[in-house]
């Protein structure tokens, strides 16, 4: 399995950090010459010139056609140690992302990678996905976020994948959302196994600060509270979420 390492914190761009001779102040206008006009009319001094816009990436859009019914539901429906973890995806200003995508991935109760077998292929006539039969558990579950930048899957209890004795129980990430050329990966620890987490390799290579990032927080019986931070808050009031780069 490829090794994760941490991706450094990304902050906004300062004077300091652009390249040498740009600059964030608006371009100047030319100096006015006063002998410029026809015989000796005053001329029109030119009007002050805007700065320019930032530049912005439209798209690309993944709420559109890879969400599918059912995307949330990765337990079986109705089984009784369901848990339900949701939450928030923020952009660097804390302003919710509307259309952004999260996968989730976890091993199954037995630690197995397995999951449900045809849980990726799609019913041509509803959309639904094959192997979502409600019965079965599938170990992976696609959601887009809503209006407000929510999200929420139902799943079981996270367990360590099988054959990795250190690690603590988690869920594995991946979050597509406009702006985002490359997809970012991350994971969900839970405050239940603090114990396991101290010795966990990921975990126990981060900050405090970092680290807690990527832990969950009770939010009633059987929910989970985790919001994605896409960057640091200038004010400091929240930390980046630790995105994971894998080699």
């Amino acid at each position: 399995m490829p090794r994760p390492t941490t991706r450094p914190a990304t902050r906004p761009a300062t004077r300091h950090d652009l390249p040498h001779g740009l600059s964030h102040d608006p371009p100047q206008s030319p100096p006015h010459d006063p002998s410029d006009g026809a015989s000796g009319a005053p001329s029109v001094p030119l009007a002050p010139t805007s700065a320019p816009t930032p530049a912005q990436t439209v798209g690309p859009f993944y709420g559109y056609a890879l969400p599918f019914p059912g995307g949330e539901q990765i337990a079986p429906a109705g089984h009784p140690g369901t848990v339900t973890v949701h939450g928030c995806v923020r952009d660097g200003a804390g302003a919710p992302v509307p259309d952004a995508l999260l996968e989730f991935w976890q091993a199954g109760p037995d630690g197995s990678l397995t999951g449900a077998p045809g849980s990726l292929r799609r019913d041509p006539a509803t959309g639904a996905a094959i192997g979502r039969n409600g019965v079965d558990f599938t170990g992976f579950g696609r959601v887009p976020t809503d209006a407000d930048g929510h999200y929420v899957v139902r799943t079981l209890p996270a367990t360590a994948p099988a054959g990795c004795p250190d690690a603590a129980p988690y869920l594995a990430v991946c979050l597509f959302a406009r702006g985002l050329l490359h997809h970012l990966f991350t994971r969900v620890y839970f405050p239940e196994h603090a114990t396991a987490h101290a010795a966990d390799p990921l975990l126990a290579r981060l900050p405090a600060e970092r680290a807690k990032t990527l832990l969950a927080r009770p939010d009633g019986p059987g929910r989970y509270r985790f919001d994605v931070h896409l960057q640091q808050a200038e004010d400091g009031t929240y930390e980046e979420t630790v995105f994971l780069a894998f080699r």
